[in-house]
């Protein structure tokens, strides 16, 4: 991983990977991806579990741990690092406007990938949405 992230950009980077002595083949000679092993996500635990912070981070975890199917997603915690990929980060897009009330875009994601940066992401979008003119003529 230390190696290929020198060479790719962070989302590109594989979140696990499984060594094989010979690829699995179907009897015509092709790759057989259905016998190929599911990587295992939960060895991925390199860094300390750190809770999210807010109400914000913790919408942004559980919106992660629902469609990654993890558990326990800390504030750092990338979506990509965890199984993420980008039709996901879609799904994730659509979540996002349907319970935090905020347009981003799927750029947004592959930019900020961590719970804790993508919560600040949509909260700045969040604010930015509003027309403060128009809502301190009601102060």
């Amino acid at each position: 991983r230390r190696y290929v992230g020198e060479h790719l950009p962070d989302y590109m980077v594989p979140a696990a990977l499984v060594a094989l002595t010979a690829l699995p083949l179907t009897p015509n000679g092709k790759l057989d991806r259905k016998a190929l092993p599911a990587p295992d996500f939960t060895m991925l635990s390199h860094r300390v579990y750190a809770a999210p912070e807010g109400e914000t981070e913790e919408a942004i975890a559980r919106l992660f741990g629902g469609l990654l199917g993890v558990e326990r997603v800390g504030r750092h915690d990338g979506f990509f690092e965890l199984g993420g990929h980008s039709l996901l980060a879609m799904r994730l897009v659509a979540r996002i406007r349907a319970e935090l009330d905020v347009e981003i875009s799927v750029r947004t994601i592959f930019q900020a990938p961590d719970v804790m940066s993508l919560a600040e992401k949509v909260e700045h979008l969040y604010l930015s949405q509003f027309d403060f003119n128009e809502l301190a003529r009601f102060i």
